[in-house]
């Protein structure tokens, strides 16, 4: 004779599949979750524009650059000597931020996540920079901010160039 299920081995292996069905859905959540935290993080920093053009933005930039980059990239955005020559230690010097510089050369996103996670990290194979990572530094913002200061100091062709790679970018 088989055995027959108790009503209470009946309770209880429902309850186990109800905890088992609860765990599972927890773990969904969870993961769920860190997709959706990356990807707004990842879609975040594609989204990045700077507004030259915003006073109180450039302002704040200002001061921050003032604080933050002034001392290798120069006061008035010059870079250093030879920049595009590497030092000893194999780096290269801080190069400069106006417009004889390549910063322009890249598109907003790209910008904000050199200044965010410092060259090493994006371009990786153990290449050699003395330009640190800001993350944890400087929010989003302050970093828009900066750059956005960078950029007010172009010229308008260099601005209207670098608006047209942007424009480009984003059609990628």
């Amino acid at each position: 004779m088989a055995d027959r299920p108790t009503p209470r081995k009946t309770a209880n292996r429902r309850l186990t599949l109800l905890h088992l069905a609860g765990g599972l859905l927890a773990v969904i959540a969870v993961v769920a979750l860190l997709l959706a935290v990356f990807w707004e993080d990842e879609n975040a920093e594609a989204a990045i524009r700077l507004r030259p053009d915003d006073a109180a933005l450039v302002a704040e930039g200002k001061a921050l650059y003032a604080t933050h980059c002034a001392s290798c990239h120069g006061a008035g955005l010059e870079g250093e000597a030879d920049w595009q020559q590497r030092k000893a230690d194999g780096r290269l010097p801080a190069p400069p931020q106006d417009e004889t510089g390549h910063t322009w050369h890249h598109p907003d996103a790209q910008l904000f996540a050199l200044t965010k996670h410092g060259p090493a990290a994006l371009v990786g194979g153990g290449y050699k920079s003395a330009m640190p990572a800001f993350e944890g530094v400087l929010s989003d913002r302050e970093i828009v901010a900066v750059l956005s200061f960078i950029k007010s100091r172009w010229p308008e062709e260099i601005r209207r160039r670098h608006d047209a790679l942007n424009e480009a970018a984003a059609a990628r």
